[in-house]
């Protein structure tokens, strides 16, 4: 389930340290200019490898697949049996249903499933888009979700709190039912499909320490990924069935993996901690939007403890420093700015943090570009560039270009800069969808830059 707390991580709103009341005029004169250029998109490409070792991926399938976000255990594995059809019921937006296409190539070829579109009026999986105050009535910070056996919003509202949308309580998949926001950005409504999709297939816990997949609430990375894919590989194997324990499981996943990816049939994997449950609880407050401003960032401060005390390097201890900081920003701007370069500090350590690290260059990328740093910004955001593109984050993308365009004209690079600004606004319309938000950004990003005089 992808959380609305959480969401503000994913959007990268108040990058600002202390950003002034209003823009200045030349600023207003430039972000109210011309139309926005067409959407942009991203093509279909090969993805990389896992980079972990079995050993580890089979410790991390175990827990996901027999278990809950709660923690609860799930008794025995359930799947769908024989083709599963997708159908998508509701408003839709012109990018979804060429986004699911592509999921669902990506589907079949990365993860061997036999899964199709359909138009029929009955399907394995319905995709029904809602708009978003009426899903988060009903499910307050829930951005979207996925629920068993039902096929429409109605049937769920009269099966909510009851026995018949207990996942632990199936014994095989036959339908399920996705709930996505239908008027949200482009993006957003991709992501949500990515992961919801993942969780009606395959498993249904999320695990913080997971640097390299959807199946985290982190919400770091925005589509599937090369471990996603290798999990519903194997949960689809024909070593594995309906109705199977955890041990049973745990008895096939050494060769079926060896099998499915060779690559990771090596010595070296480490089977990390599980996450305790006060770290668990600490990040969750200080996600919290609507809680005390104090009683968040004391939980952030929290979580960087536990995670230092523990050990944890790399992604949770990344990730909890990345949340102070952004709770610090307008509080303590040199504790926010400590904080992120702590959580750039943790996730460089590791190739596969490279997108967590690209998040994190957009914090460290404002406080330089207040500064009037134009040099230091470029350096921090050109490594991050191809990283956001690589994995598919339109937003992410968008706003380290806006970034870079203001610090090309501190350096006096006006032509560049514009070259830039306009190649930020296609990816922008896919990132963060209607005129107005992208218009927000813009002059977010702009009034930071200390050479726009008014």
């Amino acid at each position: 389930m992808r959380h609305l707390a959480s969401l503000a991580l994913a959007a990268l709103a108040a990058c600002a340290p202390l950003p002034p009341d209003s823009p200045p005029a030349r600023a207003v004169a430039m972000l109210t200019g011309p139309a926005l250029p067409p959407m942009q998109t991203f093509p279909a490409r090969p993805f990389g490898t896992v980079m972990r070792p079995n050993s580890e991926v089979a410790d991390d399938f175990l827990d996901l697949a027999f278990r809950m976000e709660s923690g609860r255990a799930i008794p025995i594995m359930t799947r769908f049996e024989g083709p599963i059809s997708v159908r998508v019921t509701g408003q839709t937006t012109p990018s979804l249903v060429p986004d699911l296409r592509a999921l669902l190539d990506r589907m079949r070829n990365e993860a061997g499933l036999d899964i199709f579109l359909t138009g029929a009026p009955q399907a394995s999986i319905t995709i029904e888009t809602i708009p978003s105050a009426v899903l988060q009535q009903a499910v307050p910070r829930a951005a979207c979700f996925v629920v068993p056996r039902v096929s429409s919003w109605d049937e769920f509202l009269e099966a909510r709190r009851t026995p018949q949308v207990d996942w632990a309580t199936l014994e095989r998949r036959d339908r399920a039912a996705i709930f996505v926001p239908s008027d949200v950005a482009p993006q957003e409504i991709r992501d949500c499909m990515h992961e919801e999709l993942a969780q009606a297939v395959g498993p249904l816990n999320d695990l913080y320490r997971l640097p390299d997949s959807v199946f985290n609430d982190d919400n770091i990375h925005a589509v599937l990924t090369p471990f996603d894919m290798l999990i519903l590989r194997a949960y689809y194997a024909p070593e594995l069935s309906n109705g199977m324990t955890r041990g049973q499981a745990a008895v096939r996943l050494p060769g079926l993996l060896a099998r499915l990816n060779p690559a990771g049939d090596r010595s070296g994997g480490r089977p990390q901690s599980d996450t305790s449950r006060d770290w668990i609880d600490a990040i969750e407050t200080a996600l919290t939007s609507g809680l005390p401003a104090n009683r968040r960032r004391s939980a952030a401060e929290t979580a960087v403890r536990v995670s230092s005390s523990l050990g944890w390097g790399g992604a949770r201890q990344g990730f909890a420093y990345y949340a102070l900081g952004r709770l610090q920003v307008g509080n303590m701007p040199g504790r926010a700015l400590e904080a992120f370069e702590a959580s750039a500090r943790s996730y460089a350590a590791s190739p596969v943090t490279s997108i967590h690290t690209a998040h994190v260059a957009v914090q460290l990328s404002a406080f330089a570009l207040a500064s009037g740093d134009g040099a230091r910004t470029l350096s921090i955001v050109d490594p991050a560039i191809p990283v956001a593109a690589a994995h598919q984050n339109a937003a992410l993308l968008a706003t380290l270009l806006m970034f870079k365009a203001e610090a090309l004209e501190l350096e006096g690079r006006f032509q560049e800069a514009e070259v830039v600004r306009l190649d930020s606004l296609g990816w922008a319309r896919y990132g963060f969808g209607s005129d107005t938000n992208i218009r927000a950004r813009q002059r977010e990003i702009a009034a930071l830059n200390p050479g726009r005089e008014s």
